[in-house]
């Protein structure tokens, strides 16, 4: 064997987003234990930017380590026991990630559905609740990867407050990259990942749990199915300051570099950075258009960092892929389940939110096809 170097890439697909220098950087710096107490030092920081990310003062706010799926099985295996009715808002890919973790659960899932690329109905929503009185939880995916719908946050957690459902919402693609107002916005549960516009590398996954969340787990019948995700050890880990129990071997030096990631998000400022993403997409609409290629989503549903571009008939989509990435070094990503031949996305997450970014992904985009029609 030998050592890896690999390509430079600009990536502008759904995930990962470009890593800047800076958080490389913070991850090359010296190992230290995971119960150091400069380590612990730090431990609290990142609670504290986390926090301010997701706009919470929930206590139990911390990075599970382990990528963004991971975070989503925190949430499920934690609050769902068996026989626990769960409706799910699904309008993706990810939607059906959650039925899989509640049916693991041994919960019973209730799913709404609506058509890929359309946000959800909330009067259907409402309607299902209505019908599920039992219901204890309400899930759904905030910014759905699989399409670039941005989904009613607000509006579906006071639905869930008014049927007494607590909430877990998907943020992976969402947090950094547009609001996520936890506390006023009532959530219960949510979780992340490092690797989106927090432009971190991937392999970690915030979440936050709110009182009521925890209450529910302290109050489980059940052992939670899932040791190493298990919240009631976790936290003596996470939340032990001055004297944290071993729990597991925490990923010291990629902690350093989502330690970075959010010192770098809170010098930008959070309102800067949702701005900078807003006005990426807007340059990234524009020059699509130009190019005579259509969004695939509505205006009022789409989301900045996760772009959703309609191929145009008669394009060999793989192929233009594969031009992007051989010949000019750029990623970006296929339509997934029944958008899979239709639609490109395209991701513009954290670093890879520059207008520097957005040329040369638009410049690329236009020789690719014009190299698909001259073949």
């Amino acid at each position: 064997m030998k050592s890896f170097h690999p390509a430079k890439r600009l990536l502008m697909g759904p995930g990962p987003s470009d890593v800047h220098p800076r958080i490389l950087e913070a991850m090359a710096r010296p190992t230290l234990g995971h119960l150091d107490p400069d380590f612990q030092g730090l431990m609290e920081e990142i609670k504290t930017g986390l926090k301010q990310a997701f706009q919470t003062k929930h206590k139990m706010t911390y990075p599970v380590s382990a990528p963004g799926s991971a975070g989503m099985e925190t949430c499920f295996v934690n609050l769902v026991e068996e026989g626990d009715k769960v409706v799910i808002v699904k309008h993706g890919v990810f939607g059906e990630r959650m039925r899989q973790n509640v049916l693991r659960a041994g919960g019973e899932p209730v799913m709404v559905e609506f058509d890929w690329g359309t946000a959800p109905d909330l009067n259907l929503v409402e309607q299902v609740l209505n019908q599920n009185t039992d219901a204890k939880i309400l899930a759904f995916v905030h910014a759905e990867t699989s399409t670039g719908v941005r989904a009613d946050a607000a509006a579906l957690c006071k639905l869930a407050k008014d049927h007494d459902c607590l909430t877990i919402v998907d943020a992976v693609t969402s947090l950094a990259g547009i609001p996520v107002l936890v506390d006023d916005w009532g959530v219960d549960a949510i979780y992340s990942g490092s690797q989106k516009c927090l432009s971190c590398t991937p392999g970690l996954s915030p979440v936050s749990f709110s009182e009521a969340a925890l209450e529910k787990i302290r109050n489980r019948k059940s052992m939670v199915r899932s040791w190493f995700l298990d919240l009631t050890l976790v936290m003596d880990y996470w939340e032990g300051e001055g004297g944290r129990s071993y729990h597991h071997t925490a990923p010291v030096n990629a902690l350093y570099g989502l330690h970075e990631s959010l010192v770098m998000l809170f010098e930008e400022g959070l309102n800067a950075t949702f701005e900078r993403h807003r006005m990426a997409h807007d340059m990234l609409v524009a020059g699509l258009s130009d190019l005579g290629l259509e969004m695939f989503v509505a205006a009022e549903d789409r989301l900045p960092q996760l772009n959703a571009v309609a191929i145009p008939e008669g394009v060999d989509e793989a192929a233009v892929r594969s031009r992007m990435l051989n010949d000019h070094g750029i990623e970006i990503g296929a339509g997934l389940g029944p958008l899979a031949g239709k639609i490109w996305r395209i991701g513009l997450m954290g670093n890879s939110a520059r207008p520097e970014a957005v040329e040369r992904c638009l410049n690329g985009l236009e020789a690719s096809l014009k190299a698909g029609h001259n073949s």
